[in-house]
């Protein structure tokens, strides 16, 4: 500590844990709205949004990748979601061993009730914040953690 408070890298630390702290309670929170309200799970919502947003089939590598998870976890939660009729698999026309999933028309239908009430919950956590506010942690954020995509050589 300096003469004027903590030092930069400490402030940084204290950011950085009431950041978790944030993540953690809002998922928390998501994940019991999830079951309470809809009976199912983060990572079955998170499924249903990744197939929901790009509506075309993806491969299971591809859903995997976009999900940052393992083919493992990503097939688990598949083998629910086509077992209750929400997503269908399909191989690939030119490579047997791929497997593509989409959702059906059911799933589409029950992601998009979903979405509204997770909307809608984000919506009631973060209600204390204004569009300034948004505008402004937007900016801090994309400062804090660039994307690297968007970086030129």
């Amino acid at each position: 500590m300096n003469s004027h408070g903590p030092s930069l890298s400490k402030r940084r630390l204290k950011m950085w844990i009431r950041l978790l702290r944030l993540t953690r309670t809002a998922e928390a929170d998501l994940r019991d709205y999830l079951r309470r309200e809809h009976d199912t799970t983060l990572p079955r919502f998170d499924v249903m949004a990744a197939l929901y947003r790009r509506r075309e089939a993806l491969s299971m590598s591809e859903l995997s990748r976009l999900l940052l998870v393992s083919n493992g976890n990503a097939t688990a939660v598949v083998d629910r979601l086509e077992k209750d009729g929400l997503a269908r698999r399909t191989p690939a026309p030119n490579d047997r061993r791929t497997v593509h999933v989409a959702l059906t028309e059911a799933g589409i239908k029950a992601f998009e009730t979903m979405a509204r009430g997770h909307e809608a919950r984000i919506d009631a956590l973060f209600a204390n914040l204004g569009a300034d506010d948004l505008d402004h942690l937007r900016e801090i954020v994309q400062r804090a953690l660039p994307d690297p995509a968007s970086k030129t050589p």
